[in-house]
């Protein structure tokens, strides 16, 4: 009886962690509605697991040894890295902000921290603080730089053994020593945000390690929320845990499905979609990290169709790439950007700083909307005409290229109907309906 209490205490203490006590600063407010307008970040998945060039995963999947895993830093030598190089070709691609791993779940840091000599500055022979070459290359060409850190640990002892990192040595029965490395972490992301300039969001991944624990996990999210927007209270809170946000977020996240959608799996059904800014992410190929096999990239056509549909979904598309070792972007990934750009250079207006549209994303395409006028995203060929609902006769309708006028229908049972041209454009024929 005394155990059933017991959880029950712990199971209401988690609960109660939930309750809305986060009143965001006006800088917070701001960042979150600059935010929401950008629509394209790009996800860069790098660190040393590059080197064995078969995933970020690596570690849990096939080394069972951490400490051999670990001398993977001392031939970490990126020697063709160029920060300046990454930003321009990723903003001329027409994305706004970066999202970096500072930290994945094999625990090697890619910045000089203080709090452990297992970082790219004092482990590997490379010996040049990535972060403060990215967070600069940011700074001057005015990308926001955000960065993935994880709550998870495969390599430390202090971290509680979770539902991963049970193959590579580390003591399957350790319950750690979480006050130790929840001190670790805060450390370390008083690091990020006082010594690399302003950042524009963190964002988490690993909640799910203890989803499966007897009595619920206390990450103490919270505190370390607070700590967050305390150091720069314009920085972002977000955790890829796929839950219902918790309080002191700022955007909601979801992972390789648009916003109210579970086609991977990952969602817990009370997941529903918030109020909060919103954020898919998906691979531009088959992985997050770079692998050296995985050449299955995505066509600018698709990504063009998938970044239309998250936009139409009202949300943000991070759209991830893995470095190579070397420290260059794969080509396929560079020609990828090069054409989403040519295309984002004149499209992008119809994306940057919308809302989803009155039809959310179907077989033919998705809506987008802003100051009065929607904008009909037809992303396939085929289509001979679009249906969506609208409650008045529109002022115009026509083609974002040209401005030709288009014949359409309207009724207020039925909506506006639109016949597109004999030869619609591809990847995406857009229509301006101005209301």
């Amino acid at each position: 009886m005394i155990k059933i209490l017991f959880a029950l205490i712990l199971a209401f203490s988690a609960i109660s962690t939930q309750a809305q006590t986060y009143n965001p600063s006006p800088e917070n407010m701001k960042a979150r509605e600059e935010f929401r307008g950008d629509k394209l970040g790009i996800f860069l998945h790098w660190g040393i697991y590059s080197t064995f060039a078969q995933g970020e995963w690596y570690l849990q999947n096939r080394v069972p040894d951490r400490n051999e895993y670990a001398k993977a830093a001392d031939a970490f030598y990126p020697h063709r890295f160029d920060a300046r190089e990454w930003v321009r070709a990723i903003k001329a691609a027409g994305a706004r902000y970066i999202c970096l791993t500072s930290r994945h779940h094999d625990g090697f840091s890619m910045w000089n921290t203080r709090q452990s000599d297992y970082n790219i500055v004092k482990a590997t022979p490379f010996g040049r603080d990535v972060v403060k070459e990215l967070a600069d290359a940011c700074h001057e060409e005015g990308i926001r730089l955000h960065l993935y850190y994880s709550h998870i640990d495969w390599m430390r002892d202090d971290y509680p053994m979770g539902r991963t990192g049970r193959h590579c040595g580390k003591d399957t029965t350790s319950t750690g020593d979480w006050p130790h490395y929840y001190r670790f972490m805060n450390n370390q992301l008083t690091e990020l945000l006082t010594d690399y300039g302003k950042i524009g969001a963190i964002w988490f991944d690993g909640w799910w390690d203890h989803d499966s624990d007897p009595t619920p996990f206390d990450w103490q999210l919270e505190e370390q929320y607070a700590l967050i927007h305390k150091l720069q209270p314009q920085c972002l809170v977000g955790n890829n845990h796929h839950m219902k946000p918790y309080d002191g977020e700022d955007f909601q996240i979801f992972e390789r499905d648009l916003p109210g959608e579970n086609t991977a799996g990952f969602v817990d059904k009370a997941a529903q979609v918030s109020r909060l800014p919103l954020e898919t992410c998906q691979t531009m190929n088959g992985m997050w990290g770079y692998k050296v096999t995985d050449l299955n990239y995505k066509s600018t056509t698709r990504i063009i169709r998938l970044l239309t549909e998250t936009a139409g979904k009202g949300a943000n598309l991070l759209l991830n790439i893995g470095p190579q070792p070397n420290g260059q972007l794969p080509a396929a990934a560079l020609q990828r950007l090069k054409e989403l750009g040519e295309w984002m250079s004149i499209y992008g207006i119809t994306l940057y700083n919308t809302t989803a549209g009155p039809t959310p994303p179907c077989d033919w395409g998705a809506t987008t909307q802003k100051d009065g006028t929607v904008y009909i995203h037809v992303t396939r060929p085929d289509t001979k005409t679009v249906t969506i609902p609208l409650d008045k006769k529109p002022r115009s309708v026509s083609n974002f290229t040209g401005g030709e006028k288009l014949t359409y229908t309207f009724d207020k049972k039925n909506g506006l109907s639109v016949t597109l041209p004999d030869k619609p454009e591809t990847p995406d024929h857009v229509i301006v309906i101005r209301k």
